[in-house]
């Protein structure tokens, strides 16, 4: 059946978040190492949403956790970090081939964020970022977060789409197994430098997706009959 819809990633596969937090964080904490502390609270991400995935809490939208873990994050710098600073997740900017390949994409096919981030984030985010999506699918619709299957098939419940009609497009080899899993079609797109010049992880495929593309270019072309 042919792919209707796609649904991407946005943290790391859109948008260079490591870059575009520092920009902030230094802006407000000149005092702080702005990439470290951007590495820091990013990395508070997983284990927030995982206490959330694993039942210990029920949901909390992504926003209320980025203040959280700012607040946790500040504490370990031995800093005080204004609340605002947490709006620096909805200003990320794109990688440079996100804008046109969306673009193009979009001329054949359903796009939409499918990400941990709110409705109200991801809506505020492709403002800033100008990403044409049709619609905000993702974590909030499903109460829950990835890679929790509920939040790939909440996607295209949302759609009325069967899920092999959906393709999850990520630069996380995990995020593509759990999309997988719950039936979807998968697309890879690696970003090599999403972590940083010395990136060890999701460097390239780590097994046989439906597409494995260089860059949203390079998956407009190969997705176009």
């Amino acid at each position: 059946m042919r792919v209707q819809a796609l649904i991407f990633d946005v943290f790391g596969t859109c948008v260079d978040w490591r870059r575009s937090v520092a920009r902030e964080v230094a802006k407000v904490l000149p005092q702080v190492d702005a990439l470290a502390f951007a590495t820091a609270w990013r990395a508070e991400y997983d284990p927030a949403m995982a206490r959330i995935r694993g039942g210990e809490r029920g949901y909390v939208a992504l926003d209320d956790l980025h203040r959280e873990n700012l607040q946790r994050v500040a504490a370990e710098f031995s800093v005080s970090a204004p609340e605002r600073l947490a709006h620096a997740w909805e200003r990320l900017d794109p990688w440079p081939d996100v804008v046109a390949g969306l673009t193009a994409l979009k001329a054949r096919h359903v796009i939409a964020p499918c990400s941990n981030g709110s409705i109200a984030l991801m809506t505020r985010l492709a403002k800033h970022a100008a990403l044409p999506w049709d619609c905000i699918l993702g974590a909030e619709i499903a109460q829950d977060y990835k890679p929790k299957p509920q939040v790939y098939l909440a996607s295209c419940a949302a759609l009325r789409l069967a899920t092999d009609q959906v393709m999850m497009v990520a630069a996380h080899n995990d995020d593509l197994f759990a999309a997988r899993y719950a039936g979807l079609k998968t697309a890879f797109v690696a970003r090599p430098t999403e972590h940083g010049p010395h990136q060890t992880t999701d460097l390239g495929p780590e097994s046989d997706w439906d597409v494995i593309a260089s860059d949203f270019h390079d998956l407009a072309t190969q997705l176009t009959p």
